[in-house]
């Protein structure tokens, strides 16, 4: 369960049953605040509205809802008021998911009552999101030291200049990486890259599957999962792509970090032709201490006749949607696995794209959309609640645009979406 910040006295407070709540109303321990308010259950239009308010006013830096706890406004005092917990947690993230502009993700978590029947309370966790402040009814929201509030020009403008800020940083280095392209001065293929990082990770957030002596297993046993997900496979269309995350099986130590990469990729990272088919299809994933990803993958563009002497490059775009919905996983899964509930920043990058056109899975020949510039770089951030429950939003974010220059959002629309 996810842990609830109160205040820099309790900063974190994980409660399980209706019992922990009793008795953080008998300690004192609850008080709307920054970071924390108690609603009863929406009821009506108007309450939904009012709902929706109080989650983008969380948004702007996390906090958490509990609905079940009222305050007697007589005592000023807390009590417990459990509510029907049917369908109460999909009617809390349906709001999230229809008023707030953009939409929100929220992680939430039921508690039953001791009377067990059917009431009890609905912890509502709002991460900070990546994209805020939020609009309702063409209003910013954000919140105060208790309450929310309507957000001025001034406060909107510099939260958007805060947002630009950390998304240069994950650009630059993305950069960062396509300069050190291992393939540079090899062939003709486009490449393929994905960096990710934790914004509020320790710097030794990763230590025990990099440190451990098995790490290689550890790495690939989270891998082995993100393939074998049915319900990403499903989101897929069961689309295949090689190389793909199985083929970075070789085990590397690396700075600050270790790698799993083909076995055509040395460990200092210099390409190793293995005098085969396929030698310049290359693809690597990094994992560093403090949680950082990396992803390189020199197949996006393939020869559309490899036999020919003028074959033509186009563009496997399919390659880039199923590397980053898988990537997305492969970050969900860490988090789970180190207990880390903050957002992470992500950008993706590809090169050698200029005058290429993507290759048409359906009927075998390309499409007419060439691509009019030489790179492509995208950055977004991602909350843990998006990337359990709307990761097709954030693969949008990074690919939309890519996708749409090639004329092949539609194509992969189930990829870039997220069911209800």
């Amino acid at each position: 369960m996810t842990s609830i910040y109160l205040s820099s006295d309790n900063p974190r407070w994980t409660p399980k049953t209706e019992a922990d709540l009793q008795a953080a109303i008998d300690g004192g321990l609850f008080e709307e605040s920054h970071h924390l308010d108690l609603k009863k259950a929406p009821n009506n239009k108007g309450d939904n509205k009012e709902l929706a308010r109080d989650l983008s006013s969380f948004a702007v830096d996390g906090g958490t809802l509990i609905i079940g706890v009222q305050e007697n406004k007589d005592s000023r005092t807390f009590e417990l008021a459990p509510q029907p917990l049917n369908g109460l947690p999909e009617k809390i993230e349906q709001v999230a998911r229809t008023i707030p502009d953009p939409p929100l993700t929220v992680l939430t978590e039921e508690i039953s009552s001791a009377a067990d029947d059917g009431t009890g309370y609905l912890v509502v966790h709002i991460p900070a999101s990546p994209v805020a402040p939020h609009m309702v009814d063409n209003r910013y929201f954000g919140r105060g030291d208790k309450t929310k509030y309507q957000m001025g020009d001034a406060e909107v403008v510099a939260l958007h200049a805060r947002r630009r800020d950390a998304e240069a940083d994950t650009v630059k280095l993305l950069r960062k990486e396509m300069d050190e392209d291992p393939l540079r001065d090899v062939g003709a293929q486009s490449h393929f890259f994905l960096v990710a990082r934790p914004t509020a990770g320790r710097r030794d957030m990763c230590l025990p599957i990099t440190g451990a002596q098995d790490w290689n297993t550890l790495l690939q046993a989270l891998i082995r999962r993100v393939r074998e997900d049915q319900t990403l496979r499903t989101a897929l269309s069961n689309r295949g792509f090689s190389p793909d995350l199985g083929a970075a099986h070789r085990g590397r130590r690396r700075a600050r970090g270790v790698a799993l990469s083909s076995s055509n990729l040395k460990s200092d990272r210099t390409h190793a032709p293995e005098g085969r088919w396929g030698d310049e299809d290359v693809i690597e994933v990094q994992l560093f201490e403090d949680g950082g990803l990396r992803l390189f993958m020199s197949r996006l563009s393939d020869g559309s006749e490899r036999n020919s002497k003028d074959e033509e490059q186009v563009l496997l775009d399919v390659g880039a949607v199923v590397l980053t919905r898988h990537m997305l996983e492969l970050m969900r899964l860490i988090s789970d696995d180190r207990g880390y509930h903050g957002n992470w920043a992500v950008a993706v990058g590809a090169n050698r794209l200029r005058g290429r056109r993507r290759h048409a899975e359906q009927w075998g020949f390309s499409s007419n959309d060439r691509y009019s510039e030489d790179t492509y770089e995208e950055s977004t951030g991602a909350t843990l609640a998006e990337l359990r429950d709307a990761p097709g939003a954030v693969t949008g974010r990074l690919l939309g645009p890519l996708l749409r220059s090639l004329g092949s959002e539609d194509t992969f629309a189930k990829a870039l979406t997220d069911q209800e």
